[in-house]
């Protein structure tokens, strides 16, 4: 099984290098205000790639502060009921 999942990541490693290979032509793009830049097709996928998970993950970060306060909340309330069925009641038998 371990070297079917090698086999399935060089796959897709030569797959992503010969589309890299096959689009190296060089593209305009055009920006606000006359800047202009030009680049492999390749690495202008990869950029818009980058920033689309890089924006993703910044949309996701409120979710996971709120998640992990609420994480922290519950951890403290279990380890309170924990404490307090695990004391021990005084008796006096006999």
């Amino acid at each position: 099984m371990r070297y079917l999942g090698w086999a399935v990541k060089i796959l897709i490693f030569l797959v992503v290098l010969g589309f890299a290979l096959q689009n190296s032509q060089p593209v305009t793009v055009h920006y606000f205000l006359g800047h202009v830049w030009e680049a492999p097709l390749v690495v202008l996928l990869l950029a818009a790639f980058v920033l689309g998970a890089f924006l993703g993950l910044l949309a996701l970060l409120p979710t996971l502060f709120r998640l992990r306060r609420e994480r922290t909340r519950l951890r403290r309330e279990l380890d309170g009921m924990i404490d307090a069925n695990t004391a021990t009641p005084t008796s006096s038998i006999g």
